[in-house]
């Protein structure tokens, strides 16, 4: 029990960290994306109701990217890896608090954002809790597959660039499996089968980001 509370305690203080730290930059990028839109294609509602899930999601992807880099380095700076390796609990769950750490405080607000920014880009207000569900799941893919990519370039100079290569293919199908769920809700039809596979997309980045970062960390802790 004692453990547990302790990872909780962790979780809190990541989150608080992640939130006063991080989460203005990717929310403000995501938001003045999004808000340029309009102006850089012109407010012509067909095509906006077109392109504009699919560009809220590619912002949405974009700002979560930025905060890869940021997910472990520091982690790896001040020790806090080394004193994981020494803890009753495997790598593997500290590397997951992490991310749901990020999730929450910085997944958090994209996804309560992107439905209003939606409808403003033309989407059916009733498809506003589609929206709000994929990207959300969308987000929390992109998350567990960017803790892999966090934990395989830590220690890394100038390791951004070498991230968002090693992490964008796997971003690709949830991005994909999203827009195609708000499309088929915007157009009143069934978006279950496409959030179904978005889903599936996340079980497979939390199976194997915590365990492929773990391992890593591991490497990283030992070398």
């Amino acid at each position: 029990m004692a453990a547990l509370f302790t990872l909780w305690a962790l979780l809190r203080r990541e989150i608080a960290l992640a939130w006063a730290g991080g989460v203005a930059t990717p929310l403000g990028f995501f938001l003045g994306a999004a808000t340029l839109v309009p102006l850089a294609v012109g407010a012509e509602r067909a095509l906006l109701e077109r392109i504009g899930p699919p560009l809220l999601l590619v912002f949405a992807g974009l700002a979560a990217i930025m905060t890869f880099e940021r997910l472990l380095q520091a982690d790896l700076e001040d020790g806090s890896i080394e004193q994981w390796a020494l803890a009753p609990w495997p790598m593997e769950v500290f590397a997951a608090v992490k991310a749901i750490a990020a999730v929450i405080a910085i997944g958090g607000p994209i996804t309560l954002t992107a439905a209003p920014l939606a409808i403003a880009l033309q989407t059916p207000p009733a498809a506003a809790p589609v929206v709000v569900l994929a990207v959300g799941l969308a987000l929390a893919a992109f998350y567990g597959f960017g803790l892999l990519g966090a934990a395989l370039t830590a220690g890394v100079k100038r390791g951004g660039l070498l991230l968002a290569l090693l992490v964008l293919p796997f971003m690709t199908p949830p991005l994909l499996f999203a827009a195609a769920a708000i499309s088929a809700a915007a157009a009143g039809q069934s978006s279950v089968p496409p959030l179904t596979l978005l889903s599936a997309c996340v079980l497979f980045a939390w199976t194997l980001g915590p365990f492929g970062a773990g391992a890593a960390l591991r490497a990283h802790s030992e070398s």
